[in-house]
């Protein structure tokens, strides 16, 4: 009897260790695959920041980081919260509270070529949206609040989440309604502002600062010697 029970927790302990590892090895990957770019949604429960991957998906990327540049998804709102699954980001056009102009309404209008790919659908992952027609994206697109290896070469993923996954778990607790597939919450999400940056920038706008500190030191260093030795 212990000898069987003894085994079955050595294959729990077995499947845990290697679920750790598959999860891991995949976040990893996705790592690889960020671009410098990041998308920081205000929202009225907390930001979230995400980021692209270009090579997996350029033109859905292009067509996003567009639409985000031009301030079309400010006052937009998630129509979708489904705990465990989505929290899915309402097409611009329809979804926002402030009239579009006609530059954001090109662009939001625009529909972008399925780029299907091997990356897996996991939290945090972003997901296009997207009717029957395979080439029917848009501007709305999901971030995945669990794993939906159904959706796998189904739906476009371009990006994934960086910072905010405490906002996305505030949002999972909201109060919903369902209205056919649909699982919305009862109050809405709004996408108050949006900003962007790119990391590769930040990085050097450090380095500069501190080659900036480096030099005016040694600009002190210098002239102090140079009173030193030539008074």
């Amino acid at each position: 009897m212990w000898s069987r029970k003894s085994a079955l927790i050595g294959l729990l302990v077995l499947f845990c260790l290697h679920t750790t590892f598959f999860t891991s090895a995949i976040a990893s990957s996705q790592e690889s695959l960020l671009g410098s770019a990041r998308v920081v949604f205000q929202t009225n429960f907390g930001e979230i920041e995400f980021g692209f991957f270009p090579s997996v998906a350029p033109k859905t990327v292009d067509h996003i980081f567009k639409l985000v540049r031009l301030g079309c998804y400010n006052t937009n709102h998630f129509f979708r919260v489904d705990k465990g699954f989505v929290a899915q980001v309402a097409d611009v056009v329809g979804g926002r509270l402030a009239p579009m102009n006609e530059e954001q309404r090109q662009e939001a209008e625009k529909t972008v070529v399925g780029e299907f790919s091997d990356v897996k659908h996991v939290r945090g992952i972003l997901s296009m949206g997207r009717y029957e027609d395979p080439n029917s994206a848009e501007s709305s697109f999901s971030m995945l609040l669990g794993d939906a290896p159904h959706l796998d070469r189904q739906y476009a993923i371009f990006g994934k989440v960086t910072k905010g996954d405490e906002t996305l778990r505030k949002l999972e607790e909201l109060p919903t309604r369902r209205e056919g597939i649909f699982v919305m919450p009862t109050e809405r999400i709004t996408i108050l502002s949006s900003y962007y940056y790119d990391t590769e920038m930040e990085n050097c706008e450090h380095e500069r600062s501190i080659l900036k500190r480096r030099l005016t030191a040694s600009a002190i260093e210098i002239e102090r010697q140079r009173m030193k030795c030539f008074p």
